[in-house]
């Protein structure tokens, strides 16, 4: 599915409604350059799970967690080399505590990502101030 967005506030919500439809155990893999919205989507995903405090960005804590209906472990990979960084961190026990696995910089760590993941893509029009955000990977309905 293919959205726009015209604001960080858009974009929360559009996170937020994604939410809805997750369990414990998915993986959200964004992929976009920087600055295009992913700690906003992310934001909303943390609300979504019931989570009302404040989400930053990991970019150098590497993971930070929510805790709501299903704890969020918000990942940033900008800074891994590759995947084998990421399951010295414990990526797999992350997998298996139930939550949802939200991955900023998804690309870094593509060979580690479950095959059933969800991947939004960001990336802004050309002529406007606004993203299109496309969802992609198992079916959500």
């Amino acid at each position: 599915m293919e959205y726009r967005t015209h604001s960080a506030a858009e974009t929360e919500a559009l996170g937020e409604t994604l939410a809805a439809h997750l369990h414990g155990g998915d993986v959200v893999a964004y992929r976009g350059g920087l600055g295009m919205g992913k700690t906003a989507f992310t934001r909303g995903l943390a609300r979504g799970l019931g989570y009302e405090g404040r989400v930053t960005s990991p970019t150098f804590t590497i993971v930070n967690e929510y805790m709501g209906r299903l704890p969020l472990f918000h990942f940033d990979m900008y800074r891994l080399g590759d995947s084998e960084e990421l399951f010295d961190i414990g990526w797999e026990d992350y997998l298996d505590r139930g939550g949802v696995c939200a991955v900023e910089w998804s690309e870094n760590v593509s060979d580690a990502l479950p095959q059933d993941t969800i991947y939004v893509d960001i990336r802004r029009e050309a002529e406007q101030d606004s993203r299109v955000i496309t969802i992609t990977g198992r079916d959500l309905t």
